[in-house]
């Protein structure tokens, strides 16, 4: 469907804030026909509709433009579609650049919100539609809400080290990981070496074998005490107020991985939800495939895996003047997608450090190849990248499990 600048719409551009929004009416001869502020909350819509219905005449269609329809305007978008009107995406790079054409450079609301409007008059076939979705917007949240407790733990995991630095100098001779569950239970036990003395080492090795369920053995717990006896005395004083600190760390390290455990739980039935079946291909673990899902959305928005090519920032664009130039690898699209394919197609040509096995030996001779014939190390991942988004959009689009193709004849020998 094509729309023209002649055809019959009104066009409501709307600037979008926390707790009160602007709307701007403009006809398609870029009239303005209205001004209407409202407050960000459900009662307060249907309100804005009636006052632009108002200026709508026989055989005119609405058509309104948002700019952030995942965050503060979200619950705009999803009452408007809902409703039967037609709503498009407007990049806020677009109204920005929109803004700053004039030669007299404004800001406020409404000047604002009359430049997505314009956007709208200019642009209606090229914007996107908006099709809020409660599923993938919530998955979105929740690995958001992810990668915040992965960072906090990260953070807390960074001060623990520092803290145990002071009182066990060798710490990172028998616990490697700081942060695991032998090693919390460690810590909160005995914050400190001197709260050792007198342990045995069959009683050390008992609440070893206790809190690792039985993985850990008398060797180390001998580990630990000969590690302890070669720092010599760290007890300093107030030392009852380091081991604080080092219990304080541990609990809330506790915390941090137990409401991790919970929103993957979370995660993992949404996404079954969804028919999501990307952990079936090689290096896509739950994790990763739920934040390529968040990125996507709902895979019908592309209708093709080029238009997902595109949105992934894949597709080069040209830049030539005077029949002079080149294509080159664009830095738009969406940025986080783009990051993540990079490190997926990393890992399919990855070799395991022990076997020197590849993870996807399809796209390891692949990548061989490639680079036999003169191309560079980035050139030949970029490809990869992009084969994976046609295998990607395949997965989403018939809910299919990955299936590894056999390498060819000549290349397997």
């Amino acid at each position: 469907m094509h729309f023209y600048r002649s055809t019959p719409f009104i066009y409501v551009g709307v600037d979008l804030h926390k707790r009160t929004h602007m709307a701007v009416v403009i006809n398609c001869w870029n009239e303005k026909l209205a001004v209407i502020p409202f407050e960000n909350k459900p009662a307060a819509f249907p309100a804005m509709v009636e006052q632009v219905v108002c200026h709508v005449g026989e055989g005119q269609t609405v058509v309104f433009g948002l700019e952030d329809v995942g965050g503060y305007g979200r619950a705009l978008a999803a009452y408007l579609v809902e409703n039967g009107f037609t709503v498009k995406e407007v990049n806020a790079a677009l109204s920005n650049w929109k803004r700053k054409s004039y030669a007299m450079t404004e800001k406020h609301d409404s000047w604002d919100a009359e430049n997505i409007a314009k956007l709208l008059l200019d642009e209606l076939d090229k914007l996107p539609t908006s099709a809020p979705q409660d599923a993938y917007w919530i998955l979105k949240q929740l690995v958001m809400r992810r990668y915040n407790l992965r960072d906090t733990r990260v953070a807390l995991k960074n001060q623990l080290h520092t803290q145990l630095s002071y009182s066990y100098p060798s710490y990172g001779k028998f616990f490697v990981a700081v942060d695991g569950q032998t090693a919390l239970a460690f810590w909160k036990q005995y914050p400190s070496p001197h709260l050792l003395d007198g342990l045995t080492l069959d009683e050390l090795a008992e609440f070893l074998r206790k809190a690792s369920r039985n993985v850990c053995s008398t060797r180390k717990a001998m580990m630990i005490l000969e590690s302890v006896q070669s720092d010599g005395d760290t007890k300093r004083k107030h030392q009852e107020y380091r081991d604080f600190l080092i219990k304080s760390h541990v609990n809330q390290i506790e915390d941090v991985q137990r409401e991790m455990s919970d929103v993957d739980a979370q995660i993992r039935e949404l996404m079954e939800q969804l028919g999501c079946t990307l952990n079936s291909m090689p290096g896509i673990d739950s994790v990763t495939a739920s934040a390529i899902v968040a990125e996507i959305g709902d895979i019908a928005r592309f209708g093709h895996a080029d238009k997902l090519a595109k949105y992934a920032g894949l597709t080069p664009s040209q830049m030539s003047s005077a029949g002079r130039g080149k294509d080159r690898n664009q830095r738009q699209g969406n940025r986080v997608l783009n990051k993540i394919l990079w490190g997926l197609a990393v890992r399919q040509v990855h070799l395991a450090r022990t076997s020197e096995k590849p993870l996807n030996p399809l796209f390891r001779a692949y990548y061989e190849k490639r680079l036999s014939e003169g191309k560079k190390k980035k050139q030949v991942v970029i490809c990869i990248m992009r084969k994976l988004v046609n295998i990607i959009y395949g997965m989403l689009k018939n809910k299919t499990e990955y299936r590894l193709a056999p390498l060819p004849e000549r290349t397997a020998s």
